[in-house]
């Protein structure tokens, strides 16, 4: 599987947007106030853009909010597109209650990829039982527990300290700080999930 390894900060001015993928810097060293531009485009581009382009940036947004390749980003959209309900309110629910966005939205972790890593070795437990696998798909009524190690992890302690001040925990999850266990209460809704996009344009670019 292909990994980025560039400077994440290139990607936030390519789509013109803050994808929080540092973390805590995003916040206080925002690389897109300081160099608005898009990378490598000496002018601003003339015209309006078309509907391809339009929707194909939309599409380029999520999947990088997410950090999936293009293959297994196209298998969900290929599943939301066969559910009962609006495709896109599918797609952004099971990428919503993927393991390591939960991780991310409990406010142990302020970016996807430390979540990841916490799920990868081996810290998070979901009823008892240890889940390494960062896509796991939550389920309603889960408990995931986080090793009592991390409690004096220093990259945790900041996070949830970067969780009080921010005050964006969602009410779809219950968080108990003094054991570091959270339970999913119930499905989340279209307005507390976490990806400011349109979906509808998405669908669209893979229906084409």
């Amino acid at each position: 599987m292909s990994r980025y390894t560039d400077a994440v900060c290139k990607l936030c001015r390519r789509e013109q947007q803050k994808l929080f993928l540092k973390g805590d810097k995003c916040y206080t060293k925002c690389m897109l106030e300081k160099r608005p531009g898009i990378p490598g485009m000496a002018k601003p581009q003339r015209g309006k853009p078309s509907a391809f382009s339009i929707r194909l940036r939309e599409k380029q947004k999520l999947r990088r909010m997410v950090q999936m390749n293009e293959r297994p980003f196209e298998r969900k959209v290929v599943e939301a597109s066969k559910a009962r309900e609006a495709s896109g309110d599918h797609l952004l629910r099971a990428l919503e209650l993927r393991l390591d966005n939960i991780i991310k939205r409990m406010g142990v972790s302020t970016s996807l990829k430390t979540a990841r890593q916490l799920v990868k070795h081996g810290h998070v437990k979901i009823g008892g039982k240890q889940v390494n696998i960062p896509s796991y798909p939550v389920k309603a009524g889960e408990v995931i527990s986080l090793s009592q190690k991390l409690k004096e992890n220093v990259g945790v302690k900041l996070s949830l300290e970067t969780a009080k001040k921010l005050n964006n925990r969602p009410s779809f999850i219950e968080f108990d700080e003094t054991t570091l266990t959270a339970k999913v209460l119930r499905i989340p809704e279209r307005a507390e999930m976490s990806f400011p996009i349109n979906d509808q344009l998405i669908i669209e670019y893979y229906s084409r």
